[in-house]
């Protein structure tokens, strides 16, 4: 844990030293320009990325950006998942997506839709019919990146910050409330949404998968949004620096951000094992609802 405390420390030295960081850019620049290009227009989404949190949905979303035929929303909306934003109407929402052609559907992710309970039959109310695109990654392995998203956090803010074992752990035993253990109990939530659509409107994104191997995934992806096959292995190279597949498209380059794959402190055994006992069961059970199974330890 004291190495952890101390790259981390490194880490966000050297974040501050660094200059600003522009982002990606995305198929709604035009939502810069000063008129939207004939033709275009904004729609409520087609597809919406539902979630996990720090399951990979910001890699997803910009993967599928490579696509011509996609016009990705470039920020988190939140507007199914907070009340303060859907009491402002669907067309509130509406505007927030970005200009697309009639040929291209639009996405938008938010991670928080999967674990909210309002958020299924908020959306089946937009539209019954809308595809869903959800990204899981290992439960365990998703709470330490949890964990780890919010230490760095804290970091940047001068918020006292605590090792994972206490967290994980009180009195002795599992703590199992904490919420980041709770975001990672897949079967729960995916039932509530299993209420609202069938399952036929949701695939299931493999983010270990699409860490190592993105291609597959993707084609996968085209295939439920019934998209013609444009994304290519070629749109992909693995950055030897940052450890992890980079996007090539349009004559670019680019990465995630450098908030995404932060080192994950290194986690006592017993509570590590504790912690994957806990959530075997809830996988199986998740297993069963959704008719596949995982590779997760």
């Amino acid at each position: 844990m004291a190495c952890f405390l101390v790259s981390a420390f490194l880490l966000i030295l050297q974040t501050s030293a660094a200059p600003p960081q522009t982002g990606v850019s995305f198929n709604n620049e035009e939502d810069v320009a000063l008129s939207p290009p004939p033709g275009t227009s904004k729609r409520p989404p087609h597809s919406i990325i539902i979630g996990v949190r720090k399951g990979g949905t910001r890699a997803l979303l910009e993967m599928m950006d490579i696509h011509p035929e996609v016009a990705a929303a470039a920020t988190e909306v939140h507007f199914f998942d907070w009340d303060e934003n859907y009491s402002k109407g669907l067309e509130w929402y509406r505007e927030l997506m970005p200009y697309s052609y009639p040929h291209q559907i639009t996405v938008e992710k938010t991670p928080g839709y999967f674990t909210s309970t309002l958020a299924p039959e908020r959306i089946r109310a937009m539209n019954s019919s809308i595809k869903l695109l959800l990204i899981l990654r290992d439960p365990a392995e998703r709470v330490v990146s949890d964990y780890t998203q919010v230490y760095f956090n804290r970091l940047e803010n001068h918020k006292p910050v605590q090792a994972i074992e206490n967290l994980l752990v009180r009195n002795g035993a599992l703590n199992t409330r904490y919420k980041a253990i709770q975001r990672s109990l897949y079967d729960i939530h995916v039932r509530n949404w299993l209420r609202y659509f069938p399952l036929e409107q949701i695939h299931i994104v493999d983010g270990d998968l699409l860490i190592h191997n993105p291609l597959p995934e993707l084609q996968k992806v085209e295939r439920f949004l019934n998209l013609p096959p444009r994304i290519v292995a070629s749109n992909f190279y693995f950055n030897q620096t940052k450890g992890f597949y980079c996007i090539r498209s349009d004559g670019r380059e680019r990465c995630l951000h450098e908030s995404k794959g932060r080192p994950h402190p290194v986690v006592n055994s017993t509570v590590l094992q504790q912690l994957r006992s806990y959530l075997q069961e809830h996988n199986r059970t998740f297993f069963r609802l959704v008719k596949r199974t995982f590779n997760w330890q």
